[in-house]
């Protein structure tokens, strides 16, 4: 029963760490600047697009330009975020038929807990690779906020994607450490035997079998 818990629970977080993957690389709040003269305007900017947002609800978002001519942390962090998505799709689809109530490959354990072990290895790739990008990005905001040479321009913060960002790694790297662990308790299932397993075995002479006097030599 444990070893299906954290079977479940590495599972778990691994589909939110899927999700919060896609949903990071889409949002344009990776960083946020909140000022104007006569209508106060929230700007974003993500990896694909800016957008403006005026009081009143009005939204303008305009795609950002060629790949060639975007900063080089841009570019990267657009491949990171791509590659991390593609390989927590890959690594949920191998950890679904290595669970232990899927029957697809049958009870060859065996095969099912290397599933098992690809799978968490691979969350625990992505989970790094999606802390690549959105650190990178975080530390190139906080060095340009505190850079004299931009006193007169925009400002901006740490937008709310990066902390999702950081909550998916989290996500990733913890269901994917689950799954490998699950590989080292199914190999010492002894650990998670209940009490009454342990008992001792009565010998043969206790089951009423005769004992002969070799036996005691």
């Amino acid at each position: 029963m444990a070893c299906c818990a954290l079977e479940i629970l590495g599972l778990v977080l691994g589909i939110i760490g899927v999700v919060g993957s896609f949903v990071v690389t889409l949002m344009p709040q990776w960083k946020t600047f909140t000022g104007g003269i006569l209508v106060s305007e929230i700007h974003w900017e993500g990896l694909w697009m800016s957008c403006i947002s005026q009081m009143g609800g009005v939204r303008v978002c305009i795609n950002r330009k060629s790949i060639l001519a975007l900063e080089t942390y841009l570019q990267v962090s657009r491949g990171l975020m791509c590659t991390a998505c593609a390989l927590s799709v890959i690594a949920f689809l191998i950890a679904i038929p290595g669970m232990k109530c899927f029957k697809c490959l049958g009870n060859n354990d065996q095969i099912k807990n290397k599933m098992l072990l690809a799978a968490g290895v691979i969350f625990l790739l992505t989970g790094i690779i999606v802390l690549i990008p959105v650190s990178w990005f975080a530390n190139t905001i906080i060095q340009d906020f505190y850079n004299p040479a931009f006193l007169n321009s925009k400002k901006y913060e740490l937008g709310e994607a990066l902390y999702l960002g950081w909550t998916t790694s989290a996500f990733l790297i913890s269901g994917g450490s689950i799954l490998c662990s699950f590989c080292h308790c199914a190999k010492n299932p002894r650990r998670f035997l209940s009490p009454s397993s342990h008992r001792m075995k009565k010998p043969e002479h206790v089951k009423g079998k005769p004992v002969s006097v070799c036996s005691y030599i």
